[in-house]
């Protein structure tokens, strides 16, 4: 009997490493709403410096660092503003940042990231911005690009700084 249990454990062993093995290279994205794990595409290694290409995208994927080694990706909403570009995280049914969404988490406690803008991969940090005097007018600029959306209320909205990987 232990025989077959431990036959069983290394099957099953074997398929968690092989189907791991196939989401690291090919990659499994987030869809809206659902999220993933490895972002693919290609890697622009040369630092940007003007981020105005992505008003064309109204949603990129941002893969976050979880504390088990699995990366974390998302769909988010994101907006240039006075050559910096920033992402942004709404809690529509409110609660404590960074509580709801861990994403959010993951990225107070690791502020590496990969952004994917279109099919390109980009290794960027993230800070919080808390500061209002640039709030307000990055928030503009997000309303500006996204006039369809509709606001929770600027206290449940939270800006991340998109900074050179360091």
């Amino acid at each position: 009997m232990k025989k077959y249990l431990k036959i069983a454990a290394m099957g099953i062993l074997v398929v968690l490493v092989v189907t791991l093995a196939s989401l690291r290279i090919f990659g499994f994205e987030p869809s809206d709403l659902r999220p993933g794990l490895w972002v693919t595409g290609e890697l622009v290694t040369e630092p940007v410096s003007d981020w105005s290409f992505t008003n064309q995208f109204g949603e990129i994927f941002v893969q976050t660092n979880t504390r088990y080694g699995i990366p974390h990706s998302v769909t988010v909403y994101c907006a240039e503003y006075a050559g910096d570009f920033y992402l942004f995280s709404a809690y529509y049914g409110g609660g404590n940042f960074p509580d709801m969404r861990s994403w959010n988490q993951n990225v107070l406690r690791d502020p590496r990231v990969r952004l994917k803008i279109g099919d390109r991969l980009f290794d960027q940090t993230l800070s919080h911005v808390d500061n209002e005097s640039i709030r307000a007018p990055v928030l503009q600029a997000f309303v500006d690009k996204y006039p369809e959306w509709t606001s929770p209320g600027i206290e449940n909205v939270h800006i991340f700084l998109v900074e050179p990987s360091g």
